[in-house]
C-alpha cells in the first residue's frame, strides 16, 4: 500500500506581504484599537527600517499592540517607544530577528559605532504580588510606602540579572533598559494603590553595585511611570548615573528615567553614545 505524507505540517514560509506594509489608514487603526499616537511611531519606524528583520518585527509589533494580555501589550510598547527615541536623538536602529536563542532587541549605529539594546517591561501580576520576598517577611511586605520602595528595587535587579544571562555574549555595548508602567507590579485588572515612594539613590547606587558583578552590561535606563521619589537629603550624586525626574502631572512622561552606567566593564559607552542617551532621557514621550 502506497504511504502518504502525513496532514499535519506546517509551513516555513513567512507572511512576506507584511514587510511592505503602507502606514496604516485611520479605519484600520481604529479597527486594531490604536491610538493616533503609536500609529505615528509605528509609521516614523517603518519609514526609517527599510530591512526584512526590521518589516517582519513591525509587523508583528502591532499584532502585540493589541493582544489580550497586558504584558505582551507593555512589551511591544515599551520596545516601540525606545525605538522611536533612539532614531530621534540620530541613531540608525534595526530589529534583530526572533529566535530560539535569546538576542538583543535592536542593533542601532551612531556615527561608526555599533551599540545593542535589549529592552523589557516588568508589568507582574495580582498572583505575583502575593509572593513573599526574599529576606522580608510578610508584615514587613506592608509596613508602608518605602518598604514597597525596596520590595520594587529588588525586582529591578532581579530582572537586570536574568537579562544579563542572555547578554554576555556580544562584544560591543549593550544598554538594557527597563519600563515600569505600574510601580506596584500587579498588572491590569488590580485597583491602583497609592503611589510608591522610590529612593532614586538607593535605586542607582543598588544597580551600581549589581552592574559590577555584570561585565557584559555597558548600562541600564530605567523608566519609572508613577513612583514618587522619596526626597533626597544629600547633596552627593553617583559620576555614573544621569536622571531626569519629571512632574506628576506631565502624565505623557516617565515620572523618572534614569540611566546607569556600568563603571567596570571593559565594553563602555563611547561618549557620543553616552550624549545620545542623555538626549533620551529628556525627550522620550509615551
Amino acid at each position: 500500500m502506497a504511504r502518504f505524507r502525513p496532514r499535519n505540517t506546517f509551513r516555513l514560509v513567512s507572511r512576506m506581504r507584511e514587510e511592505h506594509r503602507e502606514p496604516m489608514p485611520s479605519w484600520k487603526r481604529e479597527e486594531l484599537g490604536l491610538s493616533r499616537d503609536v500609529e505615528d511611531r509605528w509609521t516614523t519606524l517603518h519609514r526609517h527600517c527599510a530591512d526584512k528583520s526590521s518589516r517582519l518585527r513591525l509587523a508583528r509589533l502591532v499584532r502585540r499592540l493589541t493582544h489580550y494580555d497586558y504584558g505582551v501589550r507593555e512589551s511591544a510598547l515599551a520596545e516601540l517607544e525606545v525605538a522611536t527615541q533612539l532614531i530621534r536623538v540620530g541613531v540608525r536602529v534595526t530589529f534583530l530577528p526572533e529566535s530560539q536563542a535569546r538576542t538583543a532587541d535592536l542593533e542601532c549605529r551612531l556615527s561608526h559605532e555599533r551599540f545593542f539594546v535589549e529592552v523589557t517591561a516588568m508589568v507582574g501580576s495580582a498572583e505575583r504580588q502575593r509572593l513573599p520576598l526574599r529576606g522580608l517577611t510578610p508584615d514587613e511586605e506592608v509596613a508602608n510606602e518605602e518598604d514597597r520602595g525596596v520590595i520594587l528595587i529588588h525586582r529591578i535587579l532581579a530582572r537586570i540579572q536574568q537579562k544579563a544571562r542572555q547578554l554576555a555574549d556580544y562584544c560591543d555595548p549593550v544598554v538594557l533598559s527597563i519600563s515600569i508602567p505600574r510601580a506596584d507590579l500587579r498588572g491590569e485588572k488590580t485597583p491602583r494603590p497609592e503611589a510608591i515612594w522610590l529612593d532614586l539613590k538607593a535605586l542607582a547606587g543598588s544597580v551600581t553595585v549589581l552592574l559590577t558583578r555584570l561585565r557584559s552590561l555597558s548600562a541600564v535606563m530605567v523608566s519609572l511611570w508613577d513612583v514618587e521619589p522619596i526626597p533626597s537629603k544629600a547633596g552627593t550624586r553617583l559620576a555614573n548615573v544621569e536622571l531626569v525626574e519629571r512632574h506628576k502631572l506631565q502624565r505623557g512622561y516617565p515620572r523618572v528615567r534614569i540611566l546607569i552606567r556600568n563603571p567596570v566593564t571593559s565594553i563602555q559607552l563611547s561618549e557620543l553614545q553616552h550624549e545620545a542617551f542623555c538626549q533620551l532621557l529628556s525627550i522620550t514621550k509615551r
